[in-house]
């Protein structure tokens, strides 16, 4: 059974954490510490499963009106399980982002799983603007931009 937590990060899941999103579409190349500031600005939830860190999810939120939800993951071997819907359900119960006005997220291939969490496509979408740099990590860290 997956059990949750949310408190600070030890050193060895910080590096499960790092090492999984620095190899995503959406973070490849994240510094270390680029992400512990991020983390240390979010609510982070995370799934263990018989004491091994299986999934991961964070908040970026005001705790009051807003919450964007990122970073979801689920470490390779253990897909396919319920633990990404089960980490997300667990980090949106959670009392310090209920009430809140917006969730909102961003995501190329999961529209189905976040669906099943109430999420729904934006209903005017030309009202929303990003300011979007998708290499500032890979330009940061000099790696090569992946093909």
């Amino acid at each position: 059974m997956l059990s949750f937590r949310d408190d600070a990060l030890s050193d060895a899941d910080f590096a499960v954490v790092h090492g999984v999103l620095s190899q995503t579409y959406w973070a490849a190349g994240i510094p270390a510490e680029t992400l512990r500031r991020a983390l240390d600005g979010s609510l982070c939830y995370r799934g263990y499963l018989d004491g091994e860190l299986v999934a991961f999810a964070r908040a970026v939120t005001d705790q009051a009106t807003f919450a964007y939800l990122a970073d979801v993951f689920v470490v390779p071997a253990h897909r396919g399980n319920g633990y990404g819907r089960a980490v997300v359900e667990a980090l949106m119960a959670d009392p310090r982002v209920q009430g809140l006005r917006r969730w909102l997220l961003v995501t190329s291939d999961m529209q189905p799983l976040y669906a099943k969490l109430g999420f729904t496509a934006l209903p005017r979408p030309e009202q929303h603007m990003q300011k979007h740099d998708p290499d500032v990590y890979l330009r940061a860290g000099g790696a090569a931009p992946a093909p």
